[in-house]
């Protein structure tokens, strides 16, 4: 090995995350000559590191001979997430390349989608059966991969998940005392179709370290580790801040133009209708603001305080929905809270807007009209960020789903109407 690959070599093996950062501020073609010198094992560490779009198409690069080495190299559940990214022709030939067992995996883990637990698990488990000796339990899990031990899983002779043994029970017992009498069958295990985010509850609630995954018999097919779920909760809140604005849940900062732009430009085109609807209503009050001139300057503080509002309602409700602190029966409470806060921030919001504009015109009718104005469209704020994504999750949608768009068009469209219908009714007190 050269010094150069030998010094690339130490880093990966040494300091894998921070090497994961480093190749991917390279091209792709680069990061593709480098990995393809590495070792297998330093070269699948490496690519699990990465992004899954980057390292398919790093591996998209390789002959199919190199590719099914480095899959087989990478733990099953990121061999999957990379697959993925591979054309379909090449994603089939490597495929059929890797070695049986391996292929079964990779195709299993393919057909869930990685919002389930079954996209989340590690397929490689090992379980002991329910009717062995402690000697045999502990035989088995001395020949058992280090990587496939977690929790000592019982299964019967079907597979079916029925306990767990705790190890300090097992090395304690007698070697010919069958396990039967030490199994703790309360166990809970995941149905292989649960969703993401309920998986991560489960574990965060009960500080499991993994958890085991069943199918719809019963049988154990993989389990969930703990890294995994602290990776999904970071992935499924990144998601929802991207929603929230209209951007693509799945969207990565190097994914391609036409995904951005398939996912983004819908809700760009309704955010600009909302746009339209807002800028109708100002038109609406034209003659008034030729009449006060001041009334177009001071417009964008009363939506810009509206929009305020909104986001902190809208950021605390998204919070509670996601840890499923807003509960059945609830929303009529919340969202009553939200309201009363912003009536209470409003009026003092409003008595410090109205002392600077009056300071700022000597004018009491001005004063006047956005400090009210000022009261309502911080009460509207408040009410629609709480009520949009409970009313969202009532409708079975995804309440994380662009709801700043909605917000934004209900603090505009009230700030603008309640501004400049206050300048109307006190019109003689603006013109003085």
């Amino acid at each position: 090995m050269k010094p150069i690959e030998s010094l690339v070599f130490s880093y990966v093996e040494g300091h894998p995350k921070e090497a994961a950062q480093t190749f991917e501020k390279m091209e792709v073609s680069e990061a593709s000559k480098i990995i393809e010198k590495l070792p297998f094992r330093s070269a699948g560490i490496l690519l699990e590191r990465l992004t899954p779009q980057m390292a398919g198409e790093i591996l998209s690069r390789f002959d199919l001979s190199l590719t099914k080495d480095l899959l087989a190299a990478m733990t099953p559940r990121h061999a999957s997430l990379v697959i993925q990214h591979l054309e379909d022709k090449k994603r089939e030939e490597a495929l059929s390349s890797l070695p049986t067992h391996t292929e079964r995996q990779l195709r299993e883990l393919l057909n869930y989608s990685s919002n389930t637990a079954g996209g989340m698990m590690d397929p490689r488990v090992t379980s002991v059966p329910d009717d062995v000796t402690a000697q045999g339990a502990i035989s088995i899990l001395r020949k058992a991969p280090r990587q496939t031990l977690y929790y000592l899983y019982v299964t019967d002779r079907d597979g079916r998940l029925i306990g767990v043994l705790n190890m300090r029970d097992l090395m304690l017992a007698s070697p010919r005392e069958r396990i039967e009498s030490l199994i703790n069958r309360q166990v809970l295990g995941v149905p292989e179709t649960m969703e993401r985010q309920d998986v991560v509850n489960l574990m965060r609630r009960n500080r499991f370290l993994a958890v085991p995954v069943v199918g719809a018999d019963g049988r154990l097919i993989g389990v969930i580790k703990h890294d995994e779920v602290l990776r999904a909760s970071q992935l499924e809140a990144f998601e929802e801040l991207q929603r929230m604005v209209g951007a693509g849940g799945d969207e990565r900062a190097l994914s391609p133009v036409s995904i951005v732009v398939k996912r983004r430009l819908p809700w760009l085109c309704v955010n600009l209708l909302t746009a339209f609807l807002a800028a109708a209503v100002v038109g609406l009050f034209e003659g008034t603001i030729q009449k006060v001139t001041a009334l177009a300057v001071l417009l964008p503080i009363v939506s810009g305080q509206g929009g305020n509002t909104g986001a902190q309602a809208l950021a605390v409700i998204m919070r509670g929905l996601a840890l499923r602190e807003i509960l059945s029966g609830m929303a009529k409470r919340v969202i009553l809270k939200e309201v009363l806060a912003g009536f209470a921030n409003g009026l003092a919001i409003a008595i410090v807007t109205a002392a600077a504009v009056w300071i700022w015109s000597r004018n009491e009718g001005l004063a006047l009209v956005i400090g009210l104005a000022m009261i309502v469209n911080m009460v509207m704020a408040g009410l629609a960020g709480a009520a949009i994504p409970i009313v969202l999750k009532a409708l079975n949608r995804d309440p994380a789903q662009s709801s700043s768009i909605f917000l934004t068009t209900v603090t505009d469209v009230v700030g603008f109407a309640s501004f400049l219908g206050f300048a109307v009714i006190f019109l003689p007190l603006l013109m003085k």
